[in-house]
């Protein structure tokens, strides 16, 4: 499954289509209405954690690539392609995703402040969360809860804890995080 900085990664290669219009859509995806696309421009590509945003003038369409999602660039598999959005300038292939439309301006419907991969990561606030987490929860446990720090998964998990040298298995409420 992707983690935050493969979505950055993603959004970076794909800044070519910011601003262009979509020309075609396909795919197997059952959850949207792919016409209401045709010929929409992408106003912006952003992330939130693991969700992968495009961007349009009143609605945006969330990827999440669960376990198994992926993309290509201006190329296909042979695997049934879950959303193609073509482009004068190439196309952007979803293959094993959720794909949902999120109404409205997107800046009202996640905190910024949660993503760790994004410039308004507020490490005061994480800590907050977590003093409101029961004081059960492991350490391990909460670096995975997504409203606390999106965009974190095994991972990453695994590699803080190990360059802090906490055993996963440490109790949050043990642990001033933020100085």
């Amino acid at each position: 499954m992707p983690e935050g900085p493969s979505i950055i990664l993603l959004k970076e290669a794909i800044v070519q289509f910011t601003g262009k219009k979509i020309f075609s859509v396909d795919g197997n995806t059952k959850t949207i209405d792919k016409d209401r696309l045709l010929n929409k421009k992408v106003i912006a590509f952003k992330s939130w954690g693991k969700h992968f945003l495009i961007c349009f003038k009143n609605f945006t369409i969330r990827i999440h690539f669960l376990l198994f999602g992926s993309y290509l660039i201006n190329e296909e598999k042979i695997t049934p392609v879950r959303l193609k959005l073509v482009f004068n300038n190439g196309e952007l292939n979803f293959y094993a995703c959720s794909v949902q439309i999120i109404e409205g301006d997107i800046e009202n419907h996640y905190d910024w402040s949660a993503d760790v991969m994004n410039d308004l990561w507020d490490a005061k606030k994480a800590e907050l969360k977590l003093k409101k987490a029961a004081d059960s929860l492991l350490i391990c446990d909460a670096l995975l809860e997504q409203e606390i720090f999106a965009g974190v998964g095994n991972i990453i998990k695994n590699e803080v804890l190990y360059r802090v040298s906490v055993h996963p298995d440490s109790l949050v409420k043990k642990y001033r995080l933020v100085k």
